[in-house]
């Protein structure tokens, strides 16, 4: 693309005449460094490499501009965003829910279910909720997150420790690594 054809104004970089800053630091087409000098002698430079001057860091002291295909430029940008996002890992969190008076299978298969959350990456919220009656020994059901996580000790490791809110507990588990 030629410095005469870039004409559009561009939302995330300032091109060629849109550049109002008296002074800019230029990095050439090859990336060597050009130095400090006036947009006039750098529009000049970016010409006669029949190239656009972009305006790459605008908040350096003095702005960075690089003298550099925009069109090439801006398609770079958009695939390094592209392989940023695809790279990028999102971590659930996945709830167990249970009541204090559970009993050994059924704690073995909410166990199970918390394995398999583990082994996908994701985090594990085991929520133990108490009613009525069961307010009052709250504290005493504390060994069943405690056993739990200590189940889970060769997958997992407590994220965060067991806190009482309102009427639950809970224990957050993370993957062992």
């Amino acid at each position: 693309m030629c410095y005469r054809e870039v004409k559009a104004i561009s939302n995330d970089y300032f091109i060629n005449d849109q550049i109002r800053d008296r002074e800019v630091r230029v990095i050439g087409a090859d990336g060597a460094q050009l130095g400090v000098m006036s947009i006039a002698d750098a529009m000049k430079e970016a010409e006669k490499a029949e190239l656009d001057l972009v305006k790459i860091a605008p908040n350096a002291n003095p702005p960075v501009c690089k003298i550099v295909d925009y069109g090439k430029f801006k398609y770079e940008q958009i695939r390094k965003e592209k392989d940023a996002r695809k790279k990028q890992k999102i971590v659930e969190i996945k709830e167990i829910r249970m009541s204090p008076n559970i009993d050994k299978n059924d704690l073995n298969t909410k166990m199970s279910a918390a394995r398999k959350f583990l082994a996908k990456g994701n985090r594990v919220k085991v929520t133990l909720r108490f009613r009525g009656r069961e307010m009052a020994h709250m504290h005493d059901s504390k060994y069943i997150l405690d056993d739990f996580a200590e189940a889970l000790s060769d997958v997992a490791v407590v994220d965060k420790p067991a806190k009482v809110e309102g009427r639950t507990m809970t224990i957050t588990l993370a993957e062992k690594k």
